[in-house]
């Protein structure tokens, strides 16, 4: 499993849709002051399911959503698609009832999307799904929002 994209649009600074394709492996996040380093941090815990709103500078969700500028207008969503790499199978989701849900892809697709009235939506490659179900997928390969 590794990190192969990070799509972001309307999250925070990030007006237009960003994609960040991660070719190698990653080890810090390095800018000028204002480029949106802390953001691209906060984008990665926010599509794990980071539920703190303080831990990502800001006190509801529709802070994540960008704010407009002289040039763009302001966002009424914002959302961030995170892309793993799965040819070696390692994620495991199981259904209510314990039986595990069939995730033979190679690639594995986590989205969070936010609205300007604070609701969210979960995706896993593209079906909607609960937070919770986000937790348990990423608790099967040791991962969680904040390490």
């Amino acid at each position: 499993m590794r990190l192969k994209t990070l799509e972001l649009n309307g999250f925070k600074s990030f007006a237009q849709k960003t994609v960040l394709s991660f070719d190698d492996s990653v080890v810090c996040v390095v800018g000028p002051n204002g480029s949106g380093k802390s953001n691209v941090v906060e984008s990665i815990r926010y599509v794990l399911g980071e539920q703190s709103m303080k831990s990502l500078r800001g006190k509801s969700g529709s802070d994540l959503i960008f704010k407009g500028s002289k040039t763009l207008p302001k966002g009424s969503r914002a959302s961030v698609t995170i892309y793993f790499n799965n040819s070696d199978k390692v994620f495991k989701l199981s259904n209510s009832e314990g039986e595990e849900v069939n995730l033979n892809y190679d690639t594995i697709s986590i989205s969070r999307e936010v609205f300007s009235d604070g609701l969210n939506k979960y995706s896993l490659n593209g079906t909607d799904v609960r937070l919770k179900d986000i937790h348990n997928l990423l608790a099967s390969v040791n991962v969680g929002s904040s390490g």
